[in-house]
């Protein structure tokens, strides 16, 4: 038997989960992407692993062996154990985007509105909203009595206003519209963060070698949500606990720490 909990992510920096080398992609480092909305993801193991050293660096390696396994020794068989905290990948719940005149809106999708009401264990009785659903908190543009938003890409037309606080994970119900599930993967590319890296050489400022990149990231206040299951062992008393003192706290997740890349908000909760 497992114990379900889910955790919640808030970027606090862009964050960059993918490759740190891109030259078979012409130079561009892409963040990982979900395989049927193309919209960005954090793997599992990336989430695992962070959690894993803050819990080793903060409660010592014997706490950290005790609920994410010992690794194996050389020579020794036998010798790993259990995991007995695991996690699925963290899936995007809302994503900002710049839109002229609120300047911000958070976009989703009903399928990842969908992945989410199963992690977060929302009722049944509360359904999941239909394409150009906007929050309360939305602004828009009457155009021939059409409430209207405008993007990059164009303008899209919001059917109606909805009380959409069940859907937001930090309490706090944000200017946002839900697109089509083909449409996600558009809006998605548009507000991803890009940044060129370049190391120059030594004598002269130009471009060294080959060491010219474009890193992608998924933007500032980007909300994602992933599941966890804890197993049930008589031998353990006490309560994992990510951090010593609460279910919250501010980790750094993915690449490019040192340019100011993945700082993160996390709060772990109970399902519903």
């Amino acid at each position: 038997m497992y114990k379900k909990l889910h955790g919640i992510i808030e970027t606090l920096a862009p964050l960059h989960v993918g490759a740190t080398a891109g030259e078979e992609s012409g130079n561009l480092n892409m963040i990982f992407r979900d395989q049927f909305t193309q919209t960005g993801i954090i793997p599992g193991s990336s989430v695992r692993g962070r959690m894993r050293a803050e819990m080793r660096a903060q409660q010592g390696e014997d706490v950290a062996n005790k609920w994410y396994g010992r690794e194996p020794a050389i020579g020794v068989p036998e010798s790993t154990t259990e995991s007995l905290v695991k996690f699925e990948y963290a899936s995007i719940v809302w994503i900002p985007v710049f839109c002229p005149g609120q300047p911000i809106v958070w976009v989703t999708c009903p399928y990842l509105l969908k992945r989410y009401k199963r992690i977060a264990g929302i009722g049944e009785e509360i359904s999941i909203p239909k394409e150009y659903i906007g929050s309360k908190a939305l602004k828009s543009l009457k155009i021939e009595g059409e409430e209207t938003l405008f993007f990059n890409f164009g303008f899209l037309t919001v059917k109606r206003k909805d009380d959409l606080r069940s859907w937001f994970p930090l309490g706090e119900e944000l200017p946002a519209v839900v697109v089509k599930d083909d449409e996600i993967s558009m809006v998605h590319d548009m507000s991803l963060y890009r940044q060129s890296r370049v190391a120059l050489e030594k004598e002269e400022k130009k471009a060294k070698g080959k060491a010219f990149f474009n890193t992608e990231a998924l933007p500032e206040g980007t909300i994602l949500a992933f599941p966890i299951a804890i197993k049930e062992n008589k031998d353990i008393d006490e309560q994992w606990k990510p951090f010593p003192r609460s279910n919250e706290g501010e980790i750094y997740l993915g690449g490019l720490e040192s340019i100011g890349f993945g700082n993160c908000q996390v709060i772990i909760k109970e399902v519903q």
